[in-house]
């Protein structure tokens, strides 16, 4: 097998197994989502240093931590992708499955327009366009339901800024996310902590089979983000473009069919409004993938592992 089809076939299991999460998490009730999230940070990191270990990469890891400015940001990230985690958590847990689905259709474009509120970049005039679509839409949406979808904004902000200071800090994805689960780690083993010291641990209900299942939310953060690295050395930037969509389109056939979430009139004329927006976005892009433009740096924003 040569090495690009390989790359495609990581690429694809990644954004597969992101997508599939909304399966995952509700095994872990009745847990309640920080407590979740307190999980998989603790186990997460356990399950990184090993990996760090494994590759021998805890050279760069201590060279990063030596570097004030890489630890401000990597603890920036780690608010930012905490945030992302919980907010998953929650609303996958609380049968809110389609909006979360909606927050990673537009993560994209909330990424690009981050990048021309931060970086200074500029847009082509059909990115513009798709932009306004995705802001007519959640706007539609908002003005339908009576309030903005908080679940998809908080997911799809969280994970902007959280691509755009990982893009400052410029770490290696295995590094990066071992030193974010490690400086919140002792947070999140206090509030384990406290949470026993209370009696209200919902983990150690069922014993020991509930905490068990806990102890691999570690392992599935880290096998999509393992398959990502591979196929990101071995495929284009636009062909992991494309891929990405497949996550929030499976989070999609699992809230609509498989959960039978409601679809009122008003939200398929947002997701109508936002795939049209993503298609215009994508072929732009696509277009223009081997001309040098001021635009076309923010390709290294729009492609990355999912904050799933």
């Amino acid at each position: 097998m040569d090495e690009r089809r390989k790359g495609f076939l990581l690429g694809v299991a990644a954004y597969a197994l992101w997508g599939l999460f909304p399966l995952y998490w509700p095994l872990l009730e009745p847990a309640g989502a920080v407590e979740l999230l307190a999980h998989r940070v603790t186990w997460s990191a356990l399950v990184m240093v090993l990996l760090v270990v494994l590759l021998r990469r805890g050279r760069r890891v201590r060279a990063m931590l030596r570097s004030a400015r890489t630890r401000w940001l990597l603890m920036l990230a780690a608010v930012l992708i905490s945030v992302n985690w919980g907010m998953f958590i929650y609303g996958v847990n609380s049968g809110q499955v389609v909006e979360v689905s909606l927050g990673y259709f537009i993560n994209p474009l909330v990424t690009v327009l981050a990048g021309v509120l931060v970086l200074g970049e500029r847009l082509r005039r059909t990115q513009w366009l798709a932009l306004a679509i995705a802001a007519a839409a959640v706007t539609g949406l908002t003005l339908a339901l009576g309030s903005p979808p908080w679940i998809a904004l908080t997911l799809a902000f969280s994970f902007a800024g959280y691509g755009l200071v990982r893009k400052k800090a410029d770490v290696g994805a295995v590094e990066g996310l071992t030193v974010e689960t490690l400086l919140v780690v002792p947070l999140a083993l206090g509030y384990l902590w406290w949470l026993g010291a209370a009696g209200q641990a919902q983990s150690l209900e069922d014993w020991p089979w509930h905490l068990l299942l806990l102890t691999t939310s570690g392992l599935v953060t880290a096998l999509p983000l393992i398959c990502f690295g591979g196929a990101a050395t071995r495929v284009p930037l636009t062909t992991l473009g494309l891929l990405q969509y497949g996550t929030p389109t499976l989070h999609f056939v699992i809230g609509v069919f498989l959960y039978g979430e409601e679809m009122p009139t008003a939200r398929w004329l947002a997701f109508a409004a936002i795939w049209l927006a993503l298609a215009l976005f994508t072929l732009d892009s696509v277009r223009h993938r081997r001309r040098r433009v001021p635009g076309d740096r923010l390709s290294e924003l729009q492609v990355g592992a999912s904050g799933a």
